[in-house]
């Protein structure tokens, strides 16, 4: 029989007390991070500590049909905002054939999902033709070298400034005259719509500057309503805008350090479905706080280099573009020059979960539908909570005779099992509380039945290590080397147990929605961690007692006693005498 081989397993069989310092080191760390994070107990899901429900209708406009495929989307769209990574235990679901029921779990923030579940998120990029300070707070706008205006560069990753909390600059002044006021708009009007127009035109056009021609109906009934327009009062600056195509020009509204602006806008240059990709970032070089990125599809960014171009011949402000954001402008940068790349940031007094929330509708898409919200209700836990105590005591009862089994079995080996067990259920707890803020993860009853699982799976992979240490000692081997020449097989068979495992749950996950994804969720989670304790702690572990006389000796209560495991003679290094040959007579 061959000696077994040394080196880098000699190695890790010398320092087993290195391993288990790491691994103990590493439950501290994370133990501390959860009390310093002030998340103690794992976040529950709607069934068991319970939630708001939001009731939605579907309304249909500008030729949206409300059908079987668009309110599928819609709620595909809505999942996907609220509990993205799946594990939120948020749940999204049709009702009848108008109505979309949300149940979003007690822990979350309950006004941001309203919001999001029913934003359409709809983004345009529209020339900005005159703009405002309105309401009895306004202001006058600041000069174009003011700080709080930034410039648009050409460059590909250019920051477009000015968004909530920053506005670009206007030469009208709040006090123009109505008379003066509707002049300028009706040169902006007639500026954007003749191709012939001047590109200077501005919204501080003279007074008595004459119209070269009349305007048209609407533009007339568009400059009233610009001129009537007071932002500052909530049920003007919500209807501002409303039933505008995409193609006219229309009226919008956006707030900057407290002050409300108005705005009149010409037709989109730029769709929102034409953003890629969009993301929220924290700017550390230029200090401009938290920005929302985008990146352009290659229509998106050929026209919004073509109309950054035009704008760029303009004069103040008709050389800015307003990014409306679901009929509020959000953002009204000044270019000079074209912006190439298919890039661009909006910037301005963001928070990060402002700027979050806006990347995630736009990366999202917008909703076909309209919705209105019909009700929102609190859903109490009752009966999960019975459900849960349920749950904890079948696992309880489940845990306590899988100790007994290994008590009556293994003896003094199950010191061993019950020790991972305890290390393995701290692990996953803590990550588990952990995980909770970090990615919206929320404990309910199917994950409950999948933490339960795991016990099965834990122990089976110590079982799996132990009964291949029994083998080597019955082939007559002392307890050392028989640990170390066991843990090779054994290793490969927990790899391929707890890969099959970790494959099922992860394609759980994958094909599956709701409650389901969380048992897999969980699944997944203790399989993981089943590796890293039978690697990190009961291996080394073994290693260190296989050294004590207790169970070097093979006494009775270790569980590994030679001669109950009816073990044979000890093997002998010496060779084996030559066969003596007879001599013939």
């Amino acid at each position: 029989m061959a000696a077994p081989k040394r080196g880098r397993s000699a190695s890790a069989q010398s320092k087993p007390g290195r391993t288990l310092v790491l691994i103990l080191i590493a439950i501290v760390a994370l133990t501390g991070g959860m009390f310093l994070s002030g998340h103690t107990t794992p976040r529950l899901g709607i069934d068991l500590a319970g939630g708001t429900s939001i009731t939605l209708e579907a309304k249909a406009e500008q030729g949206s049909a409300i059908n079987k495929a668009n309110m599928n989307t819609a709620v595909d769209i809505m999942n996907r905002r609220v509990n993205g990574l799946g594990v939120s235990e948020a749940e999204v679901q049709t009702q009848g054939d108008r109505n979309i029921i949300v149940n979003i779990p007690k822990g979350t923030n309950s006004k941001e999902a309203r919001d999001q579940v029913g934003t359409t998120a709809k983004l345009y990029f529209r020339p900005v033709l005159a703009q405002d300070a309105t309401g009895p707070a306004a202001a006058p706008s600041p000069s174009p070298s003011a700080s709080g205006s930034s410039k648009a560069s050409p460059s590909p990753s250019a920051s477009k400034s000015g968004s909530t909390g920053e506005k670009a600059t206007s030469s009208s002044s709040p006090s123009a005259s109505a008379t003066s006021q509707g002049r300028a708009v009706t040169d902006a009007l007639k500026a954007d719509s003749t191709p012939s127009a001047s590109a200077g035109a501005s919204s501080s056009a003279s007074p008595s500057a004459p119209p070269n021609t009349a305007p048209s109906a609407a533009q007339a009934k568009l400059q009233a309503q610009y001129t009537a327009l007071d932002c500052s009062k909530k049920a003007q600056r919500t209807k501002a805008g409303d039933g505008a195509k995409p193609g006219e020009a229309t009226l919008g509204c956006g707030e900057s350090s407290g002050v409300w602006y108005k705005y009149l806008l010409g037709p989109a240059a730029v769709d929102g479905t034409e953003v890629k990709k969009a993301q929220a970032v924290f700017d550390t070089q230029n200090a401009a706080g938290w920005q929302v990125t985008m990146t352009f599809n290659n229509k998106g960014a050929k026209k919004f280099a073509d109309v950054t171009g035009q704008l760029a011949k303009n004069s103040s402000p008709q050389n800015e573009f307003g990014i409306v954001l679901d009929g509020e402008v959000v953002s009204s940068p000044y270019v000079s020059s074209s912006i190439t790349g298919g890039s661009a940031q909006i910037s301005g007094s963001f928070t990060q979960d402002e700027a979050q929330n806006l990347a995630n509708m736009l990366s999202y898409g917008a909703l076909p539908l309209s919705f209105k919200e019909q009700s929102v209700t609190t859903v109490t836990a009752a009966l999960g909570g019975d459900q849960l105590h349920a749950g904890l005591l079948a696992g309880a009862i489940g845990l306590f005779l899988v100790v007994i089994y290994l008590v009556a079995y293994y003896r003094g080996l199950s010191l061993v099992a019950m020790a991972s067990l305890l290390v393995s259920g701290i692990l996953t707890y803590v990550l588990m509380a952990l995980l909770g803020p970090a990615i919206g993860f929320a404990l309910n009853l199917p994950a409950v039945c999948g933490a339960i699982v795991a016990i099965g799976i834990t122990a089976d992979s110590f079982i799996v290590y132990f009964e291949r240490i029994r083998d080597e000692i019955r082939e007559g081997r002392s307890l050392r080397p028989a640990v170390e020449r066991a843990w090779p097989r054994a290793r490969r068979t927990i790899l391929v147990s707890d890969f099959v495992s970790f494959l099922a749950a992860a394609v759980l996950f994958i094909v599956t929605v709701g409650k389901v994804q969380g048992f897999a969720f969980t699944l997944g989670l203790t399989t993981v961690l089943d590796v890293v304790v039978v690697f990190f702690f009961t291996k080394p572990l073994m290693t260190l007692l296989a050294r004590r006389k207790f169970f070097a000796s093979g006494s009775k209560w270790s569980g590994l006693d030679p001669k109950s495991l009816g073990a044979k003679p000890p093997l002998r290094r010496t060779r084996r005498p030559a066969p003596a040959h007879t001599k013939e007579a």
